[in-house]
Formats: structure tokens, C-alpha cells, sequence
């Protein structure tokens, strides 16, 4: 087990980390039709994809994403260019990755991922939804609302908060994240986004505490 982060104030961390077992979500493994790498600034997703694939979890990836304001200083040529190379590198054959360039959001993910595979006569029944940690509730309940028919897991790596502190390097945006998934939760559901969520006392207590400490970088505008 990972030790504590002392990056962080204990207070901090402490409710960073209700945060953080709220959005990770802890499917467990299963084979599907397809895994579906979620663009970001994470390449950790896809190593995860490609570690998932060459352990027979699913025949076919498909990265999504476009080179987006946060993401194109490190991925200039777009986030599922940089994902297939990657996956590439690491033992994926080719011809089992498809790319999805132009996906500048969740919805985008699976909506333009969905035309993909209908494009390339794909019939997906079941995916793994691969993202980052504390992505996985969102983009679950994304997928529920915009591909019902479906049958969706998600999975992710890094599944202790100080692990992924440590492999991202920078806590501080982490926890500003974690502050915006979980702010979307139920703004994006009342906008029809997503599906609605339950949202425990203790994890929207946990996340008023850390707006009021300024954690707000990734808030939505009011």
C-alpha cells in the first residue's frame, strides 16, 4: 500500500480522498466486444488499455479525443493519435486500434466512438470504458444516457489516491479535478448529459469543504 501523501494538508487530502472512492468506481475485469481509451492528459490510460488488451480483456481499442486546451501542449498531433502510439509501443498490433480524432469532450467520446465503430461494421454488445481514476463515474453515467443499449464497465489504473498523487506529479490539480467531477455529477444530470447519481452527505460535505479552500480551478461557471 501506497504510503500517505504528505503533499497535501491532512484535511486536504482527507477529503480529496472521499472524493476520490466516490468517482472510482472498481468494476471488476470482464471480456468485452470493445475498450474505449478516454482522451486526456493521462497516458496512463493508455497503458492501461494496452496492458487490458494484451491480457485478452477485449480484440479491439479505440482511442477518442482531439487535441484539446489542456491536453495539446502535450499531445499536439491529439490525444488518440498520442494514445494509439503509445499503445503501439507497448505490443498493441495495429490493426486492433482504431482512432476517433475529433472528440473534444465525454459526450463527444462516446457519441463520435459509437458512429466509429457503426462506420467500420463493429456490432459492439459490451465495452471497457478506459479513463482516468476518478473519471470513471462520470463517464459511466455519460454512457448510460447517451448509448443505453450498451453494456458498459468501466476501468481504470491507479486505483489508490496516493498513487495516482505520486505517478501525476502535481496533487494540487488533482484535487482541483476531483472538485469538478464531482461538481458535475449533478450539474451535468440536470442538463441531460449524464444519468443522475446519489451523492452521499459525506461526499458533498467532503466537497464543499474543499471549494471553500479554494480548490475551484475546474468548477463549471455559475
Amino acid at each position: 500500500m501506497a504510503r500517505q501523501s504528505t503533499a497535501l494538508p491532512a484535511a486536504v487530502r482527507a477529503d480529496a480522498d472521499t472524493l476520490w472512492r466516490y468517482h472510482v468506481l472498481d468494476h471488476p475485469p470482464r471480456h468485452t466486444d470493445v475498450g474505449i481509451g478516454l482522451g486526456s492528459h493521462d497516458l496512463g490510460v493508455a497503458d492501461h488499455t494496452a496492458a487490458l488488451y494484451l491480457d485478452g480483456w477485449f480484440p479491439l481499442v479505440v482511442f477518442t479525443g482531439a487535441a484539446t486546451p489542456t491536453t495539446v501542449g502535450r499531445f499536439p498531433r491529439g490525444e488518440a493519435v498520442h494514445y494509439r502510439e503509445r499503445a503501439l509501443a507497448l505490443g498493441v498490433p495495429a490493426d486492433a486500434v482504431l482512432v476517433e480524432p475529433h472528440a473534444r469532450n465525454t459526450g463527444d467520446n462516446i457519441t463520435l466512438t459509437r458512429a466509429l465503430l457503426a462506420d467500420q461494421d463493429v456490432a459492439a454488445l459490451t465495452a471497457t470504458l478506459v479513463c482516468k481514476p476518478y473519471q470513471q463515474r462520470r463517464a459511466y453515467a455519460t454512457c448510460l444516457r447517451l448509448w443505453p443499449e450498451l453494456d458498459v464497465r468501466c476501468s481504470a489504473s491507479h486505483t489508490e489516491l496516493d498513487d495516482y498523487l505520486a505517478a501525476i506529479g502535481d496533487p494540487e490539480q488533482v484535487v482541483h479535478m476531483l472538485v469538478g467531477e464531482t461538481q458535475r455529477v449533478t450539474a451535468y444530470a440536470k442538463r441531460g448529459f449524464t444519468v443522475a447519481q446519489d451523492m452521499p452527505p459525506e461526499v458533498d460535505a467532503a466537497f464543499r469543504r474543499l471549494v471553500d479552500a479554494g480548490y475551484t480551478a475546474r468548477l463549471l461557471p455559475s
